[in-house]
């Protein structure tokens, strides 16, 4: 159906609420947000008032001399949202799209408030704190790349690793969950990477339906039991005695899992929970495109494909700084790789070669296959995480 000015819409059920700079808008039916100025909201109140976008134009025109104004656009955009319900009292062929199920409904509301209150925030943030006071007393307790060598075998080595990680990251992650439940809000757990490891994430769309000021508990709460982690790791490190060999090998593989991860939560060029709380302080959500796009402009001879910037207003400071910790990250991921991940993996290579000229009869030949089917679960989760990405992208 062609769209004149004389044409009106009526949009499907829609929730809007003031952000800090602009608004959000959750459409009822799918549970997709939306970010839209408050000229866009005046002109979806009008159209849901059943004004014609000729009259609702010229209204606009008035009201902001300063905006550039095409009803005409701005409804195609929104069909394209699949927002529109009716043009002209007809109603419209929509893509079906029901709300995804989100879960841990199950956990009350209170349980969650029980771990996340003013009283625990304050608390994490002077463990965080009293965590960095430790690491400056003791300097020894940071970690090294040869934590995670424990045994003279590589295969106890990966799998007291592989335990260990995928243990605390279920506990950051239950973090979020918790955080999200004290807010009484759904979420659910999925399988995902972040360049090269295979992490688990939480589903925080609904992160939406809360003011600003609530957010940031969301983001920073699988931080806050990482760093109760980490004091209790370290803690037991320090009341240790000389001959607890195998108790403190394990706290020192417990902080350096702990360290790494938190180390990489700075890394906001990731879309790590940090970005997210930068994004949330900003009131700015679109920050990595933005910043992108940025780049490219500065770097257009890289590029011969680079578009112009597109940026809201009071946007281009943020957007610069986000630039300046974009590089950042990129520096600190360097920098990790080469103090940890390369001499680890250097260090596992010539402890296991040797193993596979052995004979079938060997420890070492058995350490070295199972060890290498163990790196191979570790590629295809990683692989599976990729092609998920990669089809949600084609949608």
């Amino acid at each position: 159906m062609a769209l004149t000015l004389d044409s009106y819409l009526s949009l499907v059920p829609v929730e809007i609420r003031k952000d800090k700079k602009r608004f959000i808008i959750e459409d009822q039916i799918s549970g997709d947000f939306y970010e839209m100025p408050e000229i866009c909201i005046d002109a979806i109140q009008l159209m849901n008032q059943g004004e014609q976008l000729g009259k609702i134009e010229r209204e606009l025109k008035v009201k902001y001399p300063q905006e550039e104004v095409d009803l005409l656009i701005f409804a195609e955009q929104l069909i394209e949202l699949d927002l529109i319900d009716s043009i002209n009292g007809t109603k419209v062929n929509r893509q079906e799209k029901q709300k995804e199920k989100l879960g841990f409904l199950w956990i009350s509301p209170n349980f969650g408030k029980f771990f996340f209150n003013r009283v625990t925030c304050t608390l994490y943030a002077a463990l965080f704190i009293l965590n960095i006071v430790i690491f400056i007393r003791y300097p020894s307790l940071f970690p090294h790349h040869d934590d995670i060598f424990i045994f003279d075998i590589m295969v106890v080595n990966v799998l007291f690793w592989m335990v260990f990680t995928f243990l605390f990251v279920l506990i950051h992650e239950f973090g979020h969950v918790l955080a999200m439940r004290a807010f009484k809000l759904p979420t659910k757990l999925e399988i995902g990477h972040r360049l090269f490891f295979v992490v688990l994430l939480t589903d925080m769309s609904s992160v939406w339906k809360l003011a600003p000021k609530d957010r940031n508990v969301l983001f920073l709460a699988g931080l806050c039991f990482d760093t109760v982690l980490l004091f209790i790791s370290l803690v037991i490190q320090l009341i240790l005695s000389d001959g607890q060999w195998l108790l403190s090998g394990l706290m020192h593989l417990a902080v350096f899992d702990i360290v790494l991860r938190m180390l990489f939560q700075c890394c906001i060029y990731m879309k790590t929970d940090l970005y997210f709380v930068f994004e949330n302080i900003t009131g700015c959500y679109n920050l990595m495109e933005n910043a992108k796009q940025a780049i490219r402009k500065k770097f257009s001879f890289l590029n011969s494909n680079a578009t112009e910037e597109v940026v809201f207003s009071g946007e281009k400071k943020p957007v610069f700084l986000y630039s300046f910790f974009y590089f950042l990250g990129v520096i600190l991921t360097v920098v990790l790789y080469f103090i940890y991940y390369i001499p680890e993996i250097i260090y596992a290579a010539k402890k296991i070669l040797p193993g596979f000229v052995q004979p079938p009869t060997s420890l070492i030949f058995w350490d070295a296959l199972v060890f290498s089917l163990q790196v191979s679960i570790f590629i295809a989760l990683l692989l599976y995480s990729w092609r998920k990405k990669y089809l949600l992208n084609k949608m």
